[in-house]
């Protein structure tokens, strides 16, 4: 075989596994029909590598078989709410009674027959929800009225998009108005692996909900040295993958070090699997991608709740930057600039000045009527002003460029992609230039 010969052959086998990798984050649980059945063929043929550098690089388990592919992620943090669960068709994100449906749906079809009627997993829902424990937690269900069918629906829907169930019969929709049922195959093999956590909850003992929640996520305590650099390796590598931005001051002292060590080593390995690109700043490090299809947020984005959220992207960073601008000043006389990034001096001192949302509602109402011709009509009546924010804030949250507080919100480095820098004149027009740093 000719040098070329192999050397194709090495990349394509390198751009398949690459996309297998990809695919699984994407979606960790990939069934081997429908839509992703692609991917989970790809997955299968390179189980054995993609199994070993997970477990190596996150701890993380592969689990493959002929019907479905599940990487069992465990979340790096607990106290994350910025990736809510959504209705898959209204985007709607998941409330406490939601989550709560989900769980007991899941129980109700752990027990039940091959199919089930959507009737029928409601009448067990209720059942279970009648359980002492959650009686005295205030949770309650009684399918009493069509805000209750729809939330149990939208928890169907988020089954039926993860392929626990597979729709037979009927429609979703006739039943939130009490018109019609539907039928289902439970899909066994799927709904097996749905759970993932780090230990079963049935040897949890802790009886306060953040207690059992820190025990469920906890992995194994390290008792030797290798073992605690396998562990802080496997977290930071879980956090480059999952989070938008990994900030210095958000790692205690063990992590941020070995972070400092590692750095180079760890965003390698992730990039040879991935594609995805670090980028180091003072303040953390984002893993970028160049594809712009592995987050499940995006930004920018088109429509008009996309433009006004770059538009107050913008805005927050212009605010950052003239605090920034004036701490300099004080601090050393004027700012000072270093290969195109702003040089902090301190890089835990990451967040931004408060902003409060009052004022970004009349930002919001000032841009609704500069932008009137092209943006959605409703953007100009009286109150769209907050659910445009709101939304706005969502997803900068989710991204880490904000941070959301009780009386505002801050802006975070990463922010600073977003901020425009003074024109500049050399002999042509001028031009605006995106700062890229921070």
């Amino acid at each position: 075989m000719s040098n070329a010969l192999e050397s194709a052959l090495d990349r394509a086998r390198s751009d398949e596994l690459r996309r297998a990798a990809r695919a699984l984050l994407r979606r960790p649980l990939l069934r081997a029909g429908g839509p992703e059945a692609e991917d989970f063929r790809l997955v299968r043929r390179h189980a054995g590598e993609l199994r070993s550098w997970f477990d190596a690089n996150t701890g993380w388990r592969l689990i493959v078989d002929s019907e479905v592919a599940r990487l069992v992620k465990l979340a790096p943090t607990i106290d994350d709410s910025s990736h809510p669960a959504r209705d898959p068709r209204s985007r709607v994100p998941f409330g406490r009674r939601r989550y709560v449906l989900a769980c007991l749906a899941l129980s109700v079809l752990e027990r039940s027959d091959a199919q089930i009627t959507l009737g029928h997993l409601a009448e067990g829902v209720i059942r279970a929800a009648g359980e002492e424990r959650l009686v005295q937690a205030g949770v309650t269900f009684r399918l009493s009225g069509r805000d209750e069918r729809a939330d149990l629906v939208a928890v169907v829907r988020l089954l039926l998009e993860f392929g626990v169930l597979a729709r037979v019969a009927g429609d979703e929709e006739a039943f939130v108005h009490a018109a019609g049922d539907a039928l289902y195959d439970v899909q066994r093999g799927v709904l097996a692996l749905v759970l993932a956590p780090a230990r079963g909850p049935s040897t949890i003992e802790a009886r306060e909900f953040s207690e059992r929640l820190e025990q469920l996520a906890a992995d194994a305590l390290p008792d030797t040295e290798e073992l605690r650099n396998r562990a802080l390796r496997h977290h930071l590598t879980r956090r480059l993958l999952d989070d938008p931005v990994v900030y210095h001051d958000e790692l205690d002292p063990e992590q941020a070090s070995y972070l400092t060590g590692q750095r180079a080593a760890l965003t390698r390995r992730i990039s040879e699997l991935t594609g995805l690109v670090a980028e180091v700043r003072a303040e953390g490090i984002a893993m970028v991608d160049p594809d712009d299809d592995l987050s499940d947020v995006r930004m920018p984005d088109v429509g008009t709740d996309g433009h006004f959220t770059l538009l107050l992207a913008e805005h927050l960073a212009q605010r950052a930057g003239e605090a920034t601008d004036a701490d300099d000043a004080h601090e050393t006389g004027g700012s000072r600039e270093t290969g195109g990034s702003r040089e902090t001096g301190d890089p835990h001192k990451t967040a931004g000045p408060l902003v409060r949302e009052a004022d970004l509602y009349q930002l919001a109402q000032r841009l609704a009527i500069e932008h009137r011709s092209y943006w959605r009509r409703d953007t100009r009546e009286p109150g769209a002003e907050v659910a445009l924010v709101a939304a706005a804030l969502e997803r900068l949250a989710a991204l880490r460029l904000i941070r959301r507080e009780r009386d505002g919100v801050r802006p975070l480095p990463a922010l600073a992609r977003y901020a425009l820098a003074a024109p500049t004149f050399a002999g042509e027009p001028p031009q605006l230039e995106i700062e890229v740093g921070a």
